[in-house]
């Protein structure tokens, strides 16, 4: 490999006409496809950023990017030297880090993006546990948005999604926290797998659309219910169970602890066979080596085993 490297001579000559911080918001806008979420990212203003990209452009050549309705999409020029640019900024800023001594105390934010319904399961003993070791952080939790899930970890404006286990691509890593499991909540006295096939059930889920993950499991068993309501809260669900006393709702036992739950209503075991749920935290696969991020995973670790 050094060999390789000896017979091709860099020209240093040239680096004095190429600004090096021009690279990172062509990053930032490829990936963001916007210059205003570019320049958010880099904390610059958005005419900086457009003046910035401009000269990039001059430089290059080339337009780079072009204005599609709201987005801005890469030429073809830009899509190929995108790979190149990303690894190149990688190894700059890995030989940076290479000789800092990290600290826990370095760390400054913490930003999650999660459910809404699972931030309470969360983030009150994530705090607690970060608050024991007298770290001075400030702690952020964002809306989870799968659209944007790999994006959002790539640019680092957030650290961590957790989330129920799936796949988001090679690049996202997982690591599993929790496991839970589905009961029921009803207001009738018992629960067996006749009724609760045939019973009016409550789903919830943020998605307008889209199967329901418990409906994935009874599919797979060539099995069937009803939903006449879907929601976006469980909390909700709780308060038209009451008002249905035929009704059902399929809750994560888990989250159900942290919800208020009428004494009128009844918990049973799913009578049906599902499996458990298990919830995670992802995290983008370049940051696996990265000290900061590497305490933080351990420590958030450490709350849910």
């Amino acid at each position: 490999m050094n060999s390789i490297h000896n017979k091709v001579a860099i020209d240093l000559s040239v680096f004095h006409r190429i600004d090096i911080n021009l690279y990172p918001l062509f990053i930032a806008v490829y990936e963001q496809k916007s210059i205003s979420k570019a320049a958010q990212i880099l904390c610059i203003s958005q005419s900086a950023a457009s003046h910035a990209l401009q000269r990039l452009r001059q430089h290059l050549q080339d337009d780079l990017f072009s204005r599609a309705g709201s987005k801005m999409l890469p030429t073809p020029f830009a899509e190929q030297i995108y790979p190149a640019i990303k690894n190149a900024l990688f190894t700059i800023q890995n030989i940076s880090m290479q000789k800092q001594r990290f600290e826990p105390s370095m760390v400054q934010s913490l930003k999650i993006a999660v459910h809404d319904e699972i931030e309470p399961m969360i983030f009150p003993k994530l705090v607690q546990h970060f608050q024991g070791l007298n770290l001075e952080i400030q702690f952020f939790s964002s809306k989870l948005d799968r659209k944007t899930l790999v994006t959002d970890l790539v640019t680092q404006q957030i650290d961590f999604v957790i989330d129920l286990e799936q796949n988001f691509g090679e690049k996202i890593q997982f690591q599993k926290l929790v496991q839970d499991q589905f009961v029921v909540c009803t207001q009738q006295p018992e629960m067996t797998e006749q009724f609760y096939l045939a019973a009016p059930h409550i789903g919830v889920s943020s998605r307008r659309t889209g199967v329901l993950v418990e409906d994935i499991y009874l599919n797979r068993k060539q099995l069937s219910r009803q939903i006449f309501l879907r929601c976006q809260h469980y909390s909700t669900a709780l308060q038209i169970l009451l008002q249905n006393p035929q009704s059902v709702l399929t809750i994560p036992q888990n989250l159900l602890s942290h919800l208020q739950v009428s004494t009128t209503l009844n918990i049973f075991a799913v009578p049906v066979d599902l499996p458990l749920i298990t919830l995670g935290m992802y995290w983008h696969k370049d940051l696996e080596g990265n000290s900061r991020h590497q305490f933080l995973r351990s420590e958030i670790t450490k709350i849910f085993t």
